[in-house]
């Protein structure tokens, strides 16, 4: 059961990781657009990225977890 459990904690701690990761990056994307002549849309078609990527790595952490928890993987 403690195996269980530690295991879904080390799995959650690298999708959270991995999603800070992508938002550092998609952060820094975003300043070097803010510098150069990018219209708008560009600027919002990053943070809808940034946005998916990292609400996609926490929610693929969370259900590994609860999968893992239920006893199925």
């Amino acid at each position: 059961m403690l195996d269980k459990l530690l295991d879904g904690i080390d799995i959650l701690g690298l999708y959270f990781g991995l999603a800070g990761i992508f938002f550092l990056i998609g952060m820094a994307i975003q300043d070097v657009l803010k510098k150069g002549d990018v219209p708008k849309f560009g600027r919002y078609v990053v943070w809808l990225v940034l946005f998916l990527g990292c609400s996609g790595f926490i929610a693929k952490g969370l259900i590994q977890v609860f999968w893992q928890g239920a006893g199925v993987g």
